[in-house]
């Protein structure tokens, strides 16, 4: 017949064990003070005020009731606000992909129409150019044409350039907001 292992004494003090660092610090708290305020006033205090180390061998500390319940009121309140949280994550990446989505439609059709005028524009130079009857016109016909389309491409090129730096603003817009709550609520005190 096989033994029962032993439990060994905890060597790390409570105090010092700290797996809550990784959960935000507002969860962090309320889960300590939660399972203090569960824990009977059995568990040994030094003069700081630190648990002492436990005793693996010891009886469990008596549960109170209440307190037990307080504790999962707190869990569950926790759970609802990390819950809502993260649904209001979500929203903000949605409405950041539809700014986004609809920006680059509107995007697409400045670019299309200014292809178009100047695909206009090219047939009209292209039949003025058959109608030269001097190597002097068609030159003056040519500098016109590349000047007109030159200036006319560096506007263009401002207005998307433009245009795509404020779609970025406004789809970023949501996220960033989300961004400020989460540093808010980590900074704020509990």
């Amino acid at each position: 017949m096989a033994s029962k292992p032993k439990v060994a004494a905890a060597t790390v003090p409570v105090e010092d064990a700290k797996p809550l660092e990784i959960v935000a610090p507002a969860v962090a708290a309320q889960v300590t003070e939660m399972t203090t305020d569960a824990v009977s006033p059995d568990v040994a205090t030094t003069e700081a005020g630190k648990t002492d180390d436990v005793n693996m061998s010891a009886p469990l500390p008596r549960l109170d009731a209440v307190n037990i319940k307080k504790g999962m009121e707190k869990a569950m309140k926790s759970t609802e606000e990390m819950v809502a949280f993260g649904q209001g994550n979500v929203e903000a990446f949605v409405k950041s992909s539809q700014i986004w989505t609809a920006g680059l439609q509107d995007l697409s059709k400045q670019f299309a129409a200014t292809a178009q005028a100047n695909l206009d524009e090219t047939m009209n130079a292209f039949k003025a150019f058959s109608g030269v009857k001097s190597l002097k016109d068609a030159i003056d016909l040519q500098t016109n044409f590349a000047r007109s389309a030159f200036e006319k491409s560096m506007a263009e090129s401002g207005k998307l350039t433009d245009a795509s730096f404020k779609l970025t603003e406004q789809a970023l817009a949501p996220i960033s907001q989300r961004m400020t709550a989460a540093i808010d609520s980590i900074v704020k005190p509990v």
